[in-house]
This record gives structure tokens, sequence and C-alpha cells, in this order.
């Protein structure tokens, strides 16, 4: 029986395995942010199969076999689902020192209790046992939460959802607490005239009002903020290049909205001025409404056009991109708050280069209101793994006060992901404990025992107050 993921994995002192032990590992999860489906938790699916769960819309795992030089059609296409898993076992032994190596043996293991190392020889067991597990009440979409102890959590959700499946899901009692997020991208990607236009129509029938002008599409969103917050949302969410500086109102927004509803195409600056000013305004429909604001900032997104044009959008081609963020984001944070409508902020950051450049711009907004008001967020994307925990960690610790960090969360489009919280945890213990050990801090097991649950659980649920 291989051991490799063991109850001491990647704790490396005995004052780090105390503070995992007793201080983090027993916690609830509170995963403030994912992209999972609301619709799979409301009917409870039943997975047929470990493809469906695990391999379905996982674009970490897609990028990773394509590396391998498998053919797409055991990917994305259209290879039966035992034929897709197969090939994904022949790929696991080979994503050493990726996270996924790490990821995938803790989710065998929580979920199904399997300890061997996925690999040709064992693809066929581990099916079977999966699948037998999968057809079980305890793994629907419901049980997988409650297996990783997950209290709530937050989907991702365009302004024109219907948010029917999280209505339905507030209705049962017995399921794991669900609220929406407004991610209202679509509302100001105006950079395709066409598609952007197709998106106003759909706005219009959500929120039963015409858009004529800048001020309807306002009004418009100012009506879906409404009805989120009437259906247990707290959370908006905007996922862009970078935020952008302008030290006047260079453009008129009405002459630009004008131009977009008549099919005309902005200039780049234009479109960066179009994204600024309504960016500006629904934060500060999120102040009123007491929300927090999420800024994800930096991937460079859809770079191969080839496989974009085959495959879509969120399939595996996007990459951190090299933006400019320091001007752009003092920009945003200093016009809310020289207003005071700068409301709970957390802006996550994509290339590591930039981490020092977040984690001290977030410190210039903290005014004393709100413990931890603006905070420099978790590794995402292409850095929550060891070492992009670690650094973030780190530059937090260096930079602001790691005790008031509101912790991590999945980001994530599967059921079976939720072992990243333990993954965080056991890599913050064992980064405190080598403090410890190595004379840097004090050896005091309850503060620092606290400090951790803290931000493991009791400062998001503080934060968030679901």
């Amino acid at each position: 029986m291989n051991t490799f993921i063991n109850d001491d994995f990647l704790l490396q002192t005995e004052f780090a395995k105390l503070l995992y032990h007793k201080y983090a590992k027993s916690l609830p999860i509170i995963d403030y942010h994912n992209h999972l489906s609301a619709y799979e938790i409301a009917v409870n699916r039943q997975f047929e199969n470990i493809t469906q769960a695990w391999l379905e819309g996982d674009h970490y795992k897609w990028r990773a076999m394509r590396a391998f030089g498998i053919n797409e059609k055991y990917i994305t296409g259209d290879a039966p689902d035992k034929e897709k898993f197969l090939k994904w076992a022949e790929v696991v032994p080979y994503t050493i020192r990726n996270p996924l190596y790490h990821w995938t043996h803790l989710e065998l293991k929580n979920y199904f209790g399997i300890a061997e190392l996925l690999s040709p020889k064992t693809a066929e067991s581990i099916w079977d046992r999966t699948g037998l597990l999968l057809k079980q009440k305890s793994h629907s979409t419901h049980g997988l939460l409650k297996l990783m102890k997950v209290e709530s959590l937050c989907t991702t959700d365009d302004p024109t959802d219907s948010l029917e499946h999280h209505i339905q899901i507030q209705k049962d009692a017995s399921k794991v607490k669900t609220f929406p997020t407004f991610r209202p991208d679509n509302a100001f990607a105006v950079e395709d005239v066409k598609t952007y236009n197709d998106y106003l129509s759909k706005l219009e029938n959500s929120s039963g009002k015409q858009i004529l002008n800048y001020q309807d599409l306002i009004d418009a969103l100012q009506s879906r903020v409404d009805y989120f917050h009437s259906v247990g949302c707290r959370l908006a969410d905007h996922g862009l290049e970078q935020l952008h500086h302008f030290s006047s109102n260079v453009f008129d927004i009405d002459t630009l909205f004008t131009k977009v509803r008549t099919n005309k195409e902005l200039s780049t600056n234009e479109i960066q001025f179009f994204k600024s000013e309504t960016i500006i305004r629904l934060g500060k429909m999120y102040h009123f409404k007491g929300w927090t604001q999420q800024l994800h900032l930096g991937p460079i997104r859809n770079n191969n056009k080839r496989l974009l044009k085959e495959l879509g959008p969120d399939t595996g081609f996007d990459s951190i991109g090299d933006f400019s963020q320091a001007v752009g984001l003092s920009s945003f944070l200093n016009k809310l708050d020289s207003t005071n409508q700068l409301t709970k902020t957390i802006v996550y950051n994509l290339n590591p280069a930039d981490n020092d450049v977040f984690a001290t711009m977030v410190g210039n907004f903290n005014d004393g209101t709100i413990r931890g008001k603006v905070q420099f967020g978790s590794a995402w994307w292409f850095l929550d793994q060891k070492d992009g925990m670690e650094k973030q960690i780190n530059t937090l610790s260096n930079q602001g006060l790691l005790s008031c960090f509101v912790g991590m969360l999945t980001d994530s489009r599967s059921f079976l992901s939720f072992p990243r919280h333990e993954y965080f945890r056991r890599i913050l213990c064992n980064l405190i404990g080598n403090d410890v050990t190595n004379g840097e801090l004090p050896n005091n097991e309850q503060h620092l025992g606290r400090i951790v649950s803290d931000i493991c659980y009791y400062n998001a649920k503080n934060y968030f107050n679901f």
C-alpha cells in the first residue's frame, strides 16, 4: 500500500504537524470563489464515472495531456469516458513536480480512500472502485461537498442569469449553503461590438429594461445587482487583464455607448475608458450593498487562435500576462476611496513578479474601519501550487498582515477540487512550523494555532458573514 499522501504530507517539523492536526485539519471550508454549476448542486447530480466528475471542464488536466502528446479526441473530443480516463492515467506518472501530481493523489485519497498512485497499472482498478462509489448517495454533488466539510460556497454568475438554481438550493436546508457571485465582465466587453450588442439584448430581457443609452445600461445593471442581492449574493468578481488610469474624462461615455450601439468599433483607448468608467460605477453599487468586490488581474487569454476557434474559450489556452498593474490599480481604488465608496476588496495577482506591487498597494487603502478591508488575495490559477502559495504567503507576511488573510479558495469547476484547501493548510502550517523550529517565531502554540485557524476559516467567516 502506497503511503505517499500520508497524515504528515508536506509537514516537515513537529510544530508544523501540531498546527495542522490540531488547529487546521478539522475546520469547515468556506469556498468563496469557484466556478461550480449551481444546476448540478440543485439537482444533486450523480456522476456516472470519474471522467465526468474529474476531467470534464478541467483545463489544468487538459493542458498536461496535450503537453504529453495525447490526441484531443481523448481530452475534449468524443472518445468514451473510460478511454479518456485511461489516457489521463498514462499522463499522471509524468506530472511529477506539477501540482496536478499532488492534487490527483489527494483527491483519490480524500474522496475515494484510494492510496495507490494512479498509473496505467492501477487505472482499471481505480476506474472500477471510483465508479462504484460515484453511484452512491455519499458521492453525489451534495455528498462530495459534505465529505470535504464545505460549509458554504459562492459560484460565479453572469448578470443575466435567472439564479433559479440558487433559489432551488436555498429552499432545501439539507444542501450546502450556496450563494451567487455577480460577474458582470460581459456588460462592458465592448471590444467585440456584435457580441456586445447581442449580450445587451439578453440583459434587457433579464432586467426588464430597454437599453438605449449609457444610463439605461447602468440602470439595468443596478436592477440585476438588486436582484442578485435578494438571492443572497454578497460578492462581485471581475476577471481583467489590468485596470486603466485616466486622469480626466477624456472621452464622453454617452458618445462611446452610442457608437457601440450603432455597431461602430471603438479605439483601444476608448475601450479602456469605457471599461474603467463602468467598473467604477459598479464598485459604487457594491459599496452601497455592502458587498465584497474581487479583482482577478493579469491573464492573457485565448493565445492559441486556431484552437480557440475549434474548442472555444476556457479550454486551456490562457497564460500569465505581463501587464503594467500599479498605476491602474491605484487609480481604481483611489477613485472609490476618495468618495468613501470603496467596499471590501480582494485583489488577486497572476504574475508572481507583481506580488510585492499588489501586497503594498492594498495596504494603501486599509483605513482601520474593517479588519483586512482590502486584501492581497490567495495564489490563483497558475500560482495555486506549492511554490506560488508560499510566495504569496511570504509576500503578504512581509508587506502586510498574514494574520488578517481570508485564506484559500478552489477557483475550480470540479466538485473534486476541495482538497486544495487541505493543500493550502498544510503549506501554511509548514511555513509557520519551520519559522518556529528555526527560532524565527516564538514557540507559542496557542497564539500561532489561533492565527492558523483564523486564516483557514474564521477570518473568512467574519469577513463575508454568510
